[in-house]
């Protein structure tokens, strides 16, 4: 007889087994008690709760539906305009006052900040009302 041949005369005794459950996951097999075994039990994440708090903001990402126009102020064109100039979106691009938004000609409004000693005409642009007084006493025109 070899020593891998020998058998016990009591084998190990085997572990009593308690009903807890364990290797079923979750509820082991118990099923659910309390609110969540109730008929029509709705719990509301509290994520929600949060979430309905949050004042809602308009837009695609939070992002204004409308394109705000590009703000030059009088003093700027007084700078680099000559009189008798044509102010519009084009000659305020040529002379570098604004630049281009995604390719395209952006919306421009002149607002009344500075003064303005030249005669210009302003056309295709919003303005202010403070620019209008000021430009038609300087002798320009407002299109």
């Amino acid at each position: 007889m070899q020593i891998n041949q020998i058998k016990r005369d009591h084998p190990n005794k085997t572990k009593k087994i308690v009903g807890r459950g364990g290797t079923r996951g979750k509820t082991s097999g118990k099923g659910t008690k309390g609110q969540k075994a109730r008929a029509g039990a709705k719990l509301r994440p509290a994520m929600r709760d949060t979430i309905k708090k949050l004042p809602k903001l308009r837009g695609y990402k939070n992002k204004s539906f409308r394109t705000k126009p590009t703000s030059v102020n009088l003093r700027e064109i007084n700078v680099v305009a000559n009189d008798g100039m044509v102010i519009n979106p084009i000659t305020l691009l040529e002379l570098g006052l604004i630049k281009l938004s995604g390719g395209k000609l952006p919306k421009v409004k002149i607002l009344g900040l500075g003064d303005i000693d030249k005669k210009v005409s302003i056309s295709g642009c919003e303005f202010s009302e403070a620019v209008k007084t000021k430009v038609i006493a300087a002798g320009g025109t407002i299109a």
